[in-house]
């Protein structure tokens, strides 16, 4: 909790826990109470916390070179852009702080794509509870009314549709003949973990090569490695002209990235953009450091197996839940749907369960597990959550009191095989 006399701005609601230490998936508060983190900073520690290799690269290359600006050349930024699109197939990059920074450079290459097709307004196309940040251009992007109250008026040229609705697409591309973009994630995190179809993607690939779109994939939170493989979009097959990433990208330390291929590749030209720390030295060795460790330890295919047991175990336990609505996800990004707001369950996890779960929507659990968990892991946060969540339904007026009861006996078998597992 904030202290009264805190000197930071209230943009956070902050929940009553310091944590000062961590190590896989623990973590230890000021008092030395021990939790298990089943959000990995909302999709960024990847590898765990104070990952050793991680923590030797950052001590070596801050006692080497921390910072020379974008005026000059940077090796481990040549090195991590090779790295990069070799993985995505990608041709160019462009490396900044954060994924509002990259989506905001592939909304600048969609203006300019536009531009040189001689339209003096285009469009960009999103979609219905999308997230894609929170400065000004992606906040319009955004697909939340309640991130954008208060900083209206909205920066135009965005039309949104439906998220998962190749049929709105096609009509909207009937009615607009400004659209030089569509920006989507492969998986809506913030949106409550919902997940593109593979046929979707698919069919909007073509679409876009159709009408000399850029398609243009945020992967943000779905990205290295989380959905089970490297990102979500190889999923359906297809590749994009613009990709952005960002937060597992440095596993902690501050990344952000904006791929392109094709006509995307070469749309800047020097001056357009920029960024002071963009690629410093020590970002881009440590990205290339993570990259190592998930492909020396194949943690996307490894997302792939755990996210299996985690999305069965939840189902398992949950499935008969009288709260639960929808059961979602792919690899290790989980949602929960409950028929009520649950954000109260954010402080009932931790004092109760030692459990770090986020909700997103008002009533959607999120789980983003760190890749590296083990078996165990997975099952113990299973458990920890649906004791929370049978001990929640059980004293809430609004549930069936006699199915509580009666599920929580087959709940509390289950838990038990979860835990042994």
């Amino acid at each position: 909790m904030q202290h009264a006399t805190s000197h930071l701005m209230r943009a956070y609601a902050r929940q009553p826990v310091s944590f000062v230490r961590g190590s896989g998936a623990r973590l230890w508060d000021e008092q030395g109470v021990e939790y298990l983190d089943a959000i990995a900073g909302v999709a960024v520690t990847s590898l765990g916390h104070a990952h050793p290799e991680i923590a030797a690269v950052i001590a070596e290359q801050a006692g080497l070179l921390l910072h020379t600006s974008n005026v000059f050349r940077i090796d481990w930024q040549e090195r991590l852009g090779e790295r990069l699109c070799a993985l995505t197939d990608m041709q160019k990059a462009f490396f900044c702080n954060s994924g509002a920074e990259a989506n905001e450079t592939a909304l600048k290459l969609a203006r300019l794509h536009g531009h040189r097709k001689q339209l003096t307004q285009p469009q960009i196309l999103v979609m219905q509870n999308g997230f894609h940040g929170r400065s000004f251009a992606t906040l319009a992007a955004t697909g939340n009314p309640a991130n954008q109250r208060g900083f209206e008026p909205l920066m135009p040229g965005f039309l949104r549709v439906p998220y998962n609705d190749i049929d709105a697409v096609r009509r909207m591309a009937e009615q607009s003949p400004n659209i030089v973009a569509v920006l989507i994630e492969p998986v809506q995190g913030e949106g409550g973990i919902r997940v593109a179809s593979a046929d979707y993607l698919r069919e909007l690939r073509t679409l876009c090569d159709q009408y000399d779109w850029l398609l243009m994939l945020d992967e943000i939170q779905a990205g290295m490695g989380r959905t089970g493989t490297w990102f979500g979009y190889q999923h359906a097959g297809i590749a994009p002209d613009v990709l952005t990433l960002a937060k597992a990208l440095g596993n902690g330390f501050p990344i952000g990235a904006c791929l392109a291929r094709g006509q995307a590749a070469d749309l800047f030209s020097p001056g357009q953009h920029g960024s002071t720390f963009g690629g410093n030295p020590l970002a881009c060795r440590v990205a290339c450091s993570v990259l190592d460790i998930m492909a020396r330890d194949n943690l996307p295919a490894r997302a792939a197996v755990l996210g299996d047991r985690l999305l069965a175990g939840l189902q398992q336990a949950l499935g008969d839940h009288p709260d639960v609505i929808a059961i979602r996800g792919q690899g290790l990004m989980a949602g929960i749907e409950l028929n009520r707001p649950c954000q109260e369950l954010v402080v009932r996890a931790l004092a109760e369960q030692r459990l770090l779960i986020t909700v997103t929507r008002d009533t959607i659990i999120r789980l983003l597990p760190p890749l590296i968990c083990d078996e165990a892991q997975i099952d113990e946060i299973v458990a920890r959550l649906s004791r929370l969540l049978f001990s929640t339904a059980q004293k809430s007026p609004s549930s069936n009191c006699d199915h509580a009861q009666e599920t929580c006996g087959a709940h509390e078998a289950r838990t038990d095989t979860l835990i042994q597992a």
